[in-house]
């Protein structure tokens, strides 16, 4: 008779051995990540088909730029082409407005609200888990993958932008300032807590995630109306007249004009508006005596230049951050007496 003996190493369970230096989840983060993991891969999805799909559309243009002579990319001359390759670049920016909304409606509010509409909150704090811990991982955990997934893609477009920066009119800088660097991780993250505090004090999912959406509309249009003021605002000036054979000032590459157009400049360094003797552009002689008479001896123009556009996402980015630190002491502070 043949005796069989078994293997311990083959008998063993397979993910014993397969899983041997695979670091495990135990404890609250065990349970946030299986009650979010839904969010959690979608997440991580949409961050890899966005990095695949930046990367295969960068191609296209660095190809089709490759393919120009150098002195037209460098004059800005590029054919009418071009243009499809900018409307690739918006798109995929406008895509980058829904990232907020998404972060503070979608995975801030039902967040803590969740838990404590089923009672989750409830059973895990009665457990060996304080409620400080609890409060500190569940922030924690979709925080962390929420900066690492807006870290990437704003890495990516950045580096797809790049290239392409200064060759279009429709590729200025401004229109993809909350679209690059530090500006939309902090913008996320800041979203997302406003989301996870109003889900805390209504303790209903819906209701927090209607309530959070009128929040984070709000705050994006403040943000769009103010942002520019992070800048120094410089002016450019003429003094040579504003008479016939006079142009006005051309703007640095890349500057945006700001203000509401071009501004006359007096002798005593005042402005006046451009529609000063406006009613008297028929009659030459009487639109040089309206000018000489209110002493204008050139034009002004206001501008930010392209050079301050790091500098403003740190502060806006700084200022996001604080409000955001603000936000998440707040939340533990008041979770930490008042949630149950």
């Amino acid at each position: 008779m043949t005796t069989l003996t078994r293997d311990p190493v083959r008998t063993a369970p397979a993910g014993s051995t397969r899983n041997k230096w695979i670091p495990r989840l135990g404890g609250p983060v065990w349970l946030i990540w299986r009650q979010h993991r839904a969010a959690f891969w979608t997440l991580i999805a949409v961050t890899l088909l966005g990095v695949v799909a930046m990367v295969y559309l960068r191609g296209q243009m660095m190809d089709y730029l490759s393919a120009q002579e150098p002195t037209s990319r460098r004059s800005g001359g590029l054919p009418p082409e071009f243009e499809t390759h900018v409307d690739r670049l918006r798109s995929i920016a406008g895509y980058f407005s829904f990232i907020p909304v998404l972060a503070g409606v979608l995975l801030g509010a039902p967040l803590i609200a969740g838990d404590l509409e089923t009672g989750t909150a409830k059973l895990v704090t009665s457990q060996s888990v304080s409620r400080l811990r609890w409060l500190t991982m569940k922030l924690a955990v979709p925080a962390t993958m929420l900066a690492l997934s807006t870290g990437i893609l704003a890495s990516v477009f950045t580096w797809w932008w790049q290239p392409a920066k200064g060759l279009s009119e429709g590729l200025i800088w401004t229109s993809v300032f909350s679209v690059t660097g530090v500006t939309p991780v902090a913008y996320a993250l800041l979203m997302f807590t406003v989301g996870v505090a109003a889900g805390m004090l209504l303790r209903r999912t819906l209701v927090s995630m209607v309530v959070t959406l009128g929040i984070v509309v709000a705050i994006e249009f403040v943000w769009s109306e103010l942002w520019r003021s992070l800048g120094h605002i410089m002016s450019i000036n003429t003094d040579k007249g504003v008479g016939s054979g006079a142009v006005p000032p051309e703007l640095p590459l890349e500057a945006e004009q700001q203000g509401q157009g071009t501004y006359f400049l007096t002798g005593s360094g005042d402005r006046l508006g451009w529609t000063t003797c406006l009613d008297q552009v028929e009659n030459d002689r009487a639109h040089t005596t309206c000018l000489q008479s209110k002493d204008i001896v050139g034009w002004s123009i206001d501008y930010l230049p392209v050079d301050q556009m790091q500098t403003m996402q740190w502060l806006g980015a700084g200022i996001m951050l604080t409000l955001t630190a603000a936000i998440v002491a707040f939340v533990l502070l008041w979770g930490r007496k008042r949630l149950l």
